[in-house]
């Protein structure tokens, strides 16, 4: 039997969801100790419910600045507890790997350079693969995708704006003006489930450009080039072997501390599992229209620059194992 806390995925596999995590999700340093209250009282509210349902496990996914207290509260209580997707502690406040070993029965882990991390504290966890490959293997191409959504025969740029209201309220107008810039190709949007066409309106406002919910898998199997929002979005876009330039500005104040806690050369998922500039990033200032218009033509039309970037794409494959 299963009770969770998550999302639409979950509830189709059957079990009783008790809170959707589409109330939970905050992103960005300002953005958490602005909705504290909120946080808080769904952290009460998750203890409350493990403490009444007495599972035999508790499974944590991702999340780590709420699912680490779950953990804590679970080991206090004497379940056993499991956690999937490894924190990343990686990238900042190591010493949080102490925590774990003491709050997490058993960790699994889906980047694989994060075994060896973990050893270096004396840790043993296991690198599971990485679940994109899986999803991505399974998935069936819709044979009739362009001719279903009226798209023409010009090559695809797939626009991957993120999911939640920050990311697209900050990156998609650029990525809607560079669009104008190339009449020659045809874009599309990946929209995200958890908003309606409405909410694009107001950025789209009359553009010639198709916006395309539930259909992000078809859109990058028929894509020739891509502009992703940082995330899990790139790693996905590279799966596909679709070239792409990724793109992130968040709140300003939430980037001067994650640039002063945060100890990483890149931020897509791309470069650090290469450990090295596979796929350009744009952040802060640098996502503009001129940089996003000189990576895409470079992209688009530097045919040494593209294959080089499809090449390291199958180095990575390699790196994550593998489907299974």
């Amino acid at each position: 039997e299963f009770r969770f806390f998550g999302g639409d995925k979950m509830v189709a596999e059957g079990g009783e969801l008790a809170k959707h995590y589409s109330e939970m999700a905050f992103m960005g340093f300002v953005e958490v100790v602005a909705n504290l209250r909120t946080i808080s009282r769904n952290l009460k509210a998750c203890k409350e419910d493990i403490s009444a349902w007495k599972p035999d496990v508790v499974i944590l996914i991702d999340f780590p600045g709420f699912n680490l207290r779950i953990a804590e509260a679970g080991k206090a209580a004497g379940l056993m507890v499991c956690y999937y997707i490894s924190p990343k502690v990686w990238a900042w406040n190591q010493k949080r790997v102490l925590k774990i070993k003491r709050v997490v029965d058993h960790l699994f882990c889906i980047l694989p350079f994060e075994v060896d991390f973990y050893k270096g504290w004396g840790m043993d966890v296991d690198y599971v693969g990485n679940p994109l490959l899986d999803a991505i293997s399974d998935f069936k191409a819709d044979p009739d995708f362009r001719k279903t959504h009226g798209l023409s025969d010009k090559k695809l740029v797939a626009l991957l704006p993120g999911s939640r209201h920050q990311e697209i309220s900050r990156l998609l107008p650029d990525m809607i003006a560079i669009a104008q810039k190339w009449p020659d190709y045809e874009f599309v949007i990946a929209g995200a489930p958890t908003f309606k066409q409405a909410y694009y309106d107001r950025y789209l406002k009359g553009a010639d450009i198709k916006l395309l919910f539930d259909a992000t898998y078809d859109i990058l199997s028929n894509a020739h080039a891509a502009i992703v929002a940082s995330g899990t979005a790139t790693l996905e876009t590279a799966l596909f072997n679709v070239p792409e330039v990724v793109g992130y500005r968040g709140n300003i104040l939430s980037i001067a501390i994650a640039r002063a806690v945060v100890k990483l050369k890149w931020i897509s998922l791309v470069n650090l599992i290469m450990d090295q500039t596979v796929v350009k990033e744009l952040v802060q200032p640098d996502y503009s229209l001129e940089k996003l218009n000189d990576e895409l033509d470079k992209i688009l039309n530097d045919p040494p620059y593209r294959e080089k970037m499809l090449e390291n794409y199958q180095r990575l494959y390699g790196k994550l194992g593998g489907e299974g």
